[in-house]
């Protein structure tokens, strides 16, 4: 039998979960991709990987799928890679352009703008471009190294992970790893060897993503180790529980399953 597909966001979030496929002891277990959120979400739908990275609402979206336990992409409160950048207030916002790579969190904003903000402004999908969206648009959302790049001097800002903190006084989860049950693959334990090489490795992670992405190493460091979270504990839990009970309500999924773990 050949190696099973693993589909590896190629965002700088998800870079201390990945980083032991893509360099330590556990490169030669599976055939990588190297997808955008959605994309490695779409991927697993058809089957073309067995395993990815795939944003948090596609998980009820996807059937058959199960979840590697204890890890994620998640805030406790700033994540400062997820944002919402605007011409106008928040509550003044008509239109706005969403990120073509997300998905998760396009679902994460129509919750708090619908149940928090009280507004149901007009969305359209556009490819991460900043100047593009908001061309003819009050407002863009961002997400991944593009936001974490955007220069917003001059518009409203509002990071999602914190407003949704704000909002529910919980943490919000973006991504975890998901299974395809065909796969067969019961082994989470080469998920978190690959993650204790990453947190292991912040240094290189930093050094090595400085030079790619055009940011200090200082920015880098406190990105990976202070706004992102890469467990999936208890609060994580509530906090993913309850995005899923609210995208039922608010009609961005038609029912909720609980997480079934490897």
């Amino acid at each position: 039998m050949g190696k099973l597909k693993l589909s590896i966001v190629y965002y700088l979030n998800a870079l201390p979960l990945s980083w032991g496929f893509m360099h330590g002891e556990e490169r030669q277990v599976f055939d990588l991709d190297f997808s955008p959120p959605s994309r490695c979400a779409d991927l697993l739908a058809r089957g073309e990987v067995d395993i990815g990275l795939i944003p948090a609402i596609e998980y009820q979206r996807i059937s058959d799928l199960q979840v590697v336990p204890g890890l994620s992409v998640a805030s406790k409160r700033q994540v400062k890679s997820v944002l919402l950048l605007s011409k106008v207030p928040i509550s003044e916002i008509k239109s706005l352009a969403a990120d073509s790579s997300s998905r998760t969190s396009v679902c994460l904003l129509k919750i708090l703008l619908r149940a928090q903000f009280k507004i149901d402004p007009v969305f359209e999908t556009l490819a991460p471009d900043l100047e593009t969206m908001l061309e003819n648009r009050d407002a863009a959302l961002l997400i991944g190294d593009v936001a974490l790049k955007a220069e917003s001097d001059r518009l409203y800002r509002y990071d999602l992970a914190e407003e949704w903190r704000t909002f529910t006084g919980k943490p919000f989860v973006f991504a975890f790893w998901g299974v395809r049950r065909a796969a067969g693959w019961t082994d989470a334990t080469v998920f978190e060897k690959s993650f204790e090489y990453g947190r292991s490795q912040y240094e290189e992670i930093a050094t090595n993503q400085a030079q790619q992405l055009g940011l200090s190493q200082d920015l880098i460091r406190t990105y990976i180790t202070e706004h992102i979270d890469y467990s999936l504990d208890a609060e994580n839990m509530e906090g993913l529980r309850l995005f899923f009970e609210l995208a039922r309500e608010y009609l961005l999924i038609d029912t909720v399953r609980g997480l079934e773990f490897l």
